[in-house]
């Protein structure tokens, strides 16, 4: 029996559980494979939480073992359902949520995860195909993505964004002072890193596009670029490299977070 300390993580819950109902059932991993129409060595890996299982094989677990519904709750604790996102997004919400650590880099609004509410529908209802139910639905999305900082073990967030972000009067005086306050509380996260590329800083390997890259690790696995009309997910190790790289240099030109924070200050006196 593999030693999993199902105290360490909801995923590690699920896989301490799944070996514990196979041994008392008497089952080896493939007959267990076998049972739920996967295989021995798919069962051995989720053991080992090496691989991610799916919300089909927990139910087919529930089935095997004659459970009602256990774990598909404990698959549902350890990956929730993504946010009700736009559907260019929705990959790119996975790979958010099992992140060890998330870079962003914004040149035109602040990074969705550290929006407020009155922010984002601000945003959203400029859209030109918004409608009502439309705009709550997107608000109610990005509001919950922002959970990705409570859940366990929350990714490291390191944020760069240009200084304009801070002076662009998205939905006036109020929403910008109470987006700005937002950010210094953020800041205040142990995950969380804000850093401002100044103005005068020669940032032009940024100014193309904003987009985010998905850590496991240490490693870059995924990148999320923001595009017109639409933006996308890529997993190519070529367009990986290449935005880490830009990452890098548009970091190099940023003031440090404690500057950086006291920037964020000045704006919300601007906006007071």
């Amino acid at each position: 029996m593999t030693k999993i300390n199902p105290g360490e993580s909801a995923r590690a819950r699920f896989a301490y559980e799944l070996q514990r109902h196979r041994i008392l059932a008497g089952l080896t991993q493939g007959q267990l494979g076998r049972r739920v129409g996967f295989s021995g060595s798919l069962v051995g890996a989720v053991e080992n939480l090496k691989r991610t299982p799916s919300e089909d094989f927990a139910k087919r677990c529930d089935q095997a073992f004659g459970l009602e519904g256990d774990f598909e709750a404990l698959y549902l604790e350890g990956w929730p359902p993504p946010p009700p996102v736009a559907d260019h997004f929705r990959d790119f919400t996975f790979e958010e949520r099992r992140a060890t650590a998330i870079q962003t880099w914004d040149p035109l609004l602040v990074p969705g995860i550290f929006q407020t509410e009155p922010y984002a529908r601000r945003i959203f209802c400029r859209a030109p195909d918004s409608t009502p139910e439309i705009v709550e639905e997107r608000v109610a999305g990005r509001m919950q993505r922002k959970s990705i900082l409570s859940q366990e073990n929350p990714p490291l967030i390191l944020s760069l964004m240009d200084e304009g972000v801070l002076r662009r009067p998205i939905g006036g005086k109020e929403v910008m002072r109470d987006q700005m306050l937002h950010l210094l509380e953020i800041a205040e996260h142990p995950r969380v890193t804000i850093q401002i590329v100044p103005f005068d800083a020669e940032a032009i390997p940024g100014l193309l596009a904003g987009f985010v890259i998905a850590e496991q690790r240490g490693t870059p696995y995924t990148v999320y670029v923001d595009s017109v009309p639409d933006g996308r997910t890529m997993t190519d190790r070529n367009a990986i490299a290449s935005l880490t790289a830009r990452y890098d240099a548009i970091r190099a030109e940023a003031f440090p977070q404690s500057l950086s924070l006291k920037v964020i200050k000045e704006a919300v006196d601007k906006w007071t």
